[in-house]
């Protein structure tokens, strides 16, 4: 029988956990020729499935006997390297240390974290390995070879119930170690080290608020452990959730999928305007069935603002979300659009006062806006410095929704005190972990959209605004060549970086349906490349109304309904933003036997003059790039229009290149790569100050000097 999985487990979680699967597969684990490259299949595997472990969170480690550089056996320990995850992590993301440095440790009643992390870099087999986890201590203090530490959400659901120890006693009867929460170090490894010694029974630890630590003497057996136990909680949650009406059953109902959507395309720039006043932030949404559960559900309001699920989550989610209080039943969008405002600033301001009671000397306050959303009816919203990070946020929520219900199966939420709550949040331990992410990209927090992405000068600015860390949407009527060309990039940028999106600029419909895509994937729009083109070439009493029209629609109209649209939702979004024109030569030139490009790529610069005239008030910019005979990769130049203009010339088609390059005082051709750069530059903060200008990249043509 064939069935969706995905369906399959949306549906089960509106009632009940999804059993959790053993993913181990002996071909592929006698695959793995060291206890090191067991230890990293062993990771991937539990990192695999979110429900086990977090994005970035737990750690696994091995202890085994390596031959020192002096070529001696020395007891040593792989542990995960700090600010890595589980799921991808190679084994160069893992760190030695020499055991026999560790164990006088052990000895010791008190280390402060500073110390830790100090002695251990002195434990380090490999100066070159990353820094050891947070948690690297668990690991050492415990007697077994291979340990593993997860955060599943049936075992948090436990840990973060009011009864949690009792619900363990019921399900695990003696085979545990409860330890009360304590944030990660030399305490919480000492506590859990000492627990497991005075209960010869135990199999597992479970930290309150924090999650599981389970062994074993071989990979295989403490990944069958983990994973066992975690099934145990997961079949004791259902029966519990069987009885009982999730978050306190539904107060609204969700709008349909295609409603949802429209009034997210509606609110999303509005709502990325507010999340935004700091840094720019990109944006997702999540509307599962889960999601929409608990956000349509009675206690969803007060429930969401108990704080975290777990402490790894808060750096990505912060402490609570914003909950927007909206009847989707009874109120309409401008109304939702008022509260995300009125909700942000007082988000904004709460977060600033949660800063002040708690900060520490030196401390800096991260960005106070919210990065999760929630709204009834609708579902999620989570912002993000890029899509990547936008999703990790998403994901750890999900995750805390699965918490509350299971906790709230068993008995009451609970969460870290404020204070606590804040010290993870602004941990140097923790900001260490954010400090190893590579620096932010010129355009990492940008939306870039395409017209003509996917031809030469199209997919050459994709490219290069890629380099630089944008993401960008591929709009062209070409919609196969944009999804060729949109596989190609994200294969080599990263999962989500391009977009594609069939569009024929002289459509009204296929223009707002293209924004409302870019809008639902990304959150919004910051940089216009209006490129979309074609040309015709006849002499002025041989230009058929036809041909003018066609030179008008897609030249003229097209570039209009692509800034207009834009321009609605730049202003409306209150961040600014950048259109590139690109134009041609022939704007400030009369091009011979070709009136009506000439005159329709003079009227597209006028046009960006006029934008950038209305739309300095509101930070947007629009400025023209010139170009002329980009031959290379163009659509435009595989088409008759390299034979009219050859004619034009009176030479043959092949002599066009060296006809133009000859004609330029620089003696260049111009290629698609160079107009990218122009772009990029206009699109940068290195042109903030200039709007409303042209620049000409053609080589030099004297005849097209302006004047």
């Amino acid at each position: 029988m064939c069935y969706d999985k995905n369906k399959v487990t949306e549906t089960l979680t509106n009632w009940r956990f999804t059993m959790t699967e053993n993913l181990w597969n002996e071909t592929e684990a006698a695959k793995m020729s060291t206890m090191l490259e067991e230890l990293v299949y062993r990771s991937n595997l539990l990192g695999s499935d979110r429900a086990v472990a977090n994005f970035g969170g737990g750690n696994t480690s091995v202890k085994t006997t390596e031959k020192d550089f002096r070529g001696r056996d020395t007891k040593v320990m792989w542990v995960k390297g700090s600010g890595s995850d589980l799921a991808t992590m190679g084994g160069n993301h893992f760190t030695s240390l020499r055991m026999d440095d560790i164990r006088p440790l052990m000895e010791r009643e008190e280390m402060s974290d500073e110390e830790m992390v100090e002695y251990l870099s002195h434990c380090m087999v490999d100066s070159r390995h990353p820094r050891s986890s947070i948690e690297t201590l668990l690991h050492a203090f415990l007697p077994y070879t291979h340990v593993d530490h997860t955060h599943p959400d049936a075992i948090i659901s436990i840990c973060c119930a009011d009864n949690g120890k009792n619900i363990a006693e019921e399900i695990f009867g003696d085979r545990f170690v409860w330890v009360p929460y304590v944030r990660p170090g030399f305490s919480l490894s000492k506590m859990i080290a000492d627990g497991v010694k005075n209960n010869p029974n135990a199999e597992m630890v479970l930290m309150e608020k924090h999650g599981l630590v389970t062994w074993g003497e071989t990979s295989k057996e403490s990944y069958d452990h983990t994973i066992s136990v975690i099934q145990e909680a997961e079949a004791y949650l259902s029966r519990k959730m069987e009885q009982q009406e999730n978050f306190g059953g539904p107060k609204y109902e969700a709008l349909s999928k295609e409603k949802r959507e429209t009034v997210l395309a509606e609110i999303l720039p509005v709502l990325r305007g507010e999340v935004s006043d700091e840094k720019k932030m990109l944006l997702t949404y999540a509307d599962a069935n889960n999601v929409l559960e608990f956000v349509n559900s009675k206690n969803a309001k007060e429930l969401s603002q108990v704080g975290a699920a777990c402490p790894d989550h808060l750096v990505h989610t912060k402490r609570v979300p914003l909950y927007v209080d909206w009847d989707p039943a009874s109120e309409d969008t401008e109304v939702l659009k008022q509260k995300i405002r009125e909700g942000a600033a007082s988000f904004k301001e709460e977060y600033k006062n949660y800063f002040d009671r708690n900060k520490n000397e030196g401390d800096e306050m991260f960005e106070p806006a919210p990065r999760v959303i929630l709204i009834p009816g609708i579902g999620m919203v989570n912002s993000g410095k890029n899509l990547k990070m936008a999703n990790v946020s998403g994901d750890l929520y999900h995750r805390a929704i699965e918490v509350m219900k299971g906790s709230t199966a068993l008995g009451n939420f609970v969460s870290l005190n404020e204070n606590e709550s804040y010290n993870i949040e602004y941990w140097p331990l923790e900001l260490y972990k954010l400090s190893l992410a590579p620096p932010e990209a010129e355009f990492s927090r940008e939306i870039a959209f395409i017209t003509g992405g996917a031809g030469g000068i199209g997919s050459a600015a994709a490219r290069e605004l890629l380099t630089r860390g944008a993401h960008v949407v591929l709009a062209d009527l070409n919609e196969e060549g944009a999804r060729d060309k949109a596989e190609e990039f994200n294969q080599e940028f990263g999962t989500g970086r391009a977009l594609p999106v069939k569009m024929d600029v002289t459509k009204e419909d296929l223009v707002q349906d293209a924004y409302v895509k870019t809008i639902l994937a990304y959150g919004g729009i910051d940089v216009i490349v209006n490129n979309a083109g074609l040309a015709t070439s006849s002499p002025l009493e041989e230009t058929t109304l036809d041909e003018w029209n066609l030179n008008m629609n897609v030249l003229g109209t097209g570039y209009f309904l692509v800034a207009r649209e834009a321009f609605k939702r730049m202003k409306e979004q209150g961040t600014g933003g950048s259109m590139v024109f690109i134009g041609s030569k022939n704007s400030v030139y009369a091009g011979k036997n070709a009136s009506a490009y000439s005159s329709v790529k003079a009227m597209e610069a006028h046009l960006a003059r006029c934008i950038a005239a209305e739309g300095g008030e509101h930070g947007i910019r629009v400025n023209s790039v010139l170009p002329d005979a980009v031959l290379q990769g163009s659509n435009i130049w595989t088409s008759a229009w390299r034979n009219e203009r050859a004619a034009a010339y009176g030479i043959d088609p092949d002599e066009l290149e060296e006809h133009y390059r000859q004609r330029t005082t620089l003696k260049v051709n111009i290629y698609p790569e160079d107009i990218a750069e122009a772009i990029a530059f206009f699109a940068s903060s290195k042109s903030l100050k200039t709007t409303g200008a042209m620049v000409t990249v053609d080589g030099g043509v004297p005849a097209a000097f302006a004047r």
